[in-house]
């Protein structure tokens, strides 16, 4: 062995300050672990909570399935967007047109109101929650039931909702053939005055919140055809001029549909906060819903069993006595309404309620309309709107108009759909009206 070359001598002492470093060591490297993975917490987990944690968060189970939050605000945002752009549109024709006249006015500013309302998070959250368990639940009956919405069919009525029509114009459903309705016979014309107005019942218009069909009037920079000029007539007099050809519509390409899409889609995710992902979705589960609605539907008749009726309502008991007993005295029914009742949208008219089905009015009315015989006088009944004298003008099968049918298949829908909620043991998570997204925001009125 060298000189001056000496083996250390390592002792139990040396030994135990050696483990004790390394132990300090490790403690040190852990609490810089711990230290660096809490300010990492504390700077990036509100972020990693909206984007990851979040979005995957269910609002609603509809039997086993979730309803993402994700998809509760995509859709939520994309109906924000459909009543802005509606917005927008009135305020487009206001300048347009101009809102000096104090009607326009005030319709616009009623119309206002109502997007507002629309808009209000209570009232969209609700609206698009029972929506986005709708789909749900048409998803499911469409996956148990084998109806498909093939990648193909999902592609074309992405380039329907841009107006790219490649294969021409999607053929319309045909037209209904409507039958001519019934004339008065000569016991009804005794009834009524000659100018009596057979229609059905009119609609009552309710404002709801807009339902949501991607093939509606959201295609971007669309390309309109040009208003063509009309040459000047000639007259015998003079030579005719020489026509001016006309300029063609520009064709929507394929490479301008693609430049559609590319820009909606770039709008879309910058300024409403939803992807080309969420926009499909939306479509496809409209296509499902239309594909089920036909299913569950397809059984509604396209007549019923209607009568026509006129009534007059009063406040109490004993005044429908007095009228009862004023008309088989031999008073004006029509008259007597005109004077005495208290329906306001029918008293002008005689109280002509025009032809309805049963399940439209009062049951209480329905049960007895529907048993009087033509001409028949009912005794006093109370129902939610006071007390009625009811008199029937006509009883009839009579073919429904298309609105009417498209109500009662949306009465058959959404029967369809509440059984299927209770089935399917829908629940409801409250965290939903926390989750409203407030994008995109509604620009100020006149702005």
């Amino acid at each position: 062995m060298a000189k001056g070359s000496q083996t250390p001598i390592v002792t139990k002492k040396h030994l135990a300050r050696v483990e004790r470093e390394r132990r300090q060591n490790r403690i040190i490297v852990i609490v810089a672990i711990v230290v660096g993975v809490a300010v990492f917490s504390l700077w990036f987990f509100p972020w990693i909570n909206l984007t990851f944690i979040q979005p995957r968060q269910p609002v609603a189970k509809v039997g086993e399935e979730a309803v993402t939050t994700h998809q509760f605000q995509a859709y939520a945002r994309y109906l924000r967007f459909q009543l802005i752009q509606q917005y927008n549109q009135y305020q487009s024709f206001a300048q347009m047109f101009g809102t000096s006249d104090e009607e326009t006015q005030q319709y616009l500013t009623q119309y206002w109101s109502q997007i507002n309302y629309q808009l209000e998070p209570t009232t969209l959250g609700q609206s698009v929650l029972d929506q986005v368990i709708n789909f749900s639940l048409v998803k499911q009956y469409a996956d148990e039931n084998d109806i498909v919405i093939s990648e193909e069919e999902l592609d074309l009525a992405v380039e329907e909702f841009f107006g790219y029509t490649p294969a021409g114009t999607p053929t319309t459903a045909p037209t209904r053939e409507i039958f001519p309705t019934s004339t008065l016979s000569s016991f009804q014309q005794t009834l009524v005055p000659p100018t009596a107005t057979i229609t059905s019942t009119p609609t009552e218009v309710i404002t709801e919140t807009v339902e949501i069909t991607p093939t509606a009037t959201l295609v971007p920079t669309a390309t309109f055809t040009p208003t063509a000029t009309q040459a000047p007539t000639a007259t015998p007099s003079e030579a005719v001029p020489t026509r001016t050809p006309l300029p063609t519509a520009t064709e929507y390409t394929l490479d301008a549909y693609q430049e559609n899409y590319k820009n909606y889609i770039s709008y879309l995710k910058g300024e409403v906060g939803i992807s080309a992902a969420d926009l499909r979705w939306i479509i496809e589960m409209r296509l499902y819903q239309d594909k089920v609605y036909e299913i569950i539907t397809a059984d509604v008749a396209e007549s019923q069993d209607q009568v026509w009726a006129r009534h007059i309502v009063v406040a109490d008991e004993e005044t429908a006595q007095t009228v009862l007993t004023r008309l088989n005295n031999g008073e004006d029914f029509t008259t007597l309404a005109n004077e005495l009742s208290m329906d306001t949208t029918t008293n002008t008219t005689g109280g002509d309620l025009g032809w309805f089905g049963q399940g439209v009015k009062d049951q209480l009315f329905e049960a007895v309309a529907f048993t009087l015989e033509i001409g028949g006088v009912s005794e006093p009944v109370q129902t939610t709107a006071g007390w009625e004298i009811i008199q029937v003008l006509g009883h009839e099968i009579r073919q429904l108009t298309d609105a009417e049918l498209e109500q009662a298949k949306g009465t058959v829908f959404q029967t369809w759909l509440d059984e299927q909620r209770i089935l399917r043991d829908v629940q409801v998570f409250d965290i939903w009206s926390e989750r409203v997204p407030l994008v995109p925001t509604m620009p100020p009125f006149g702005g």
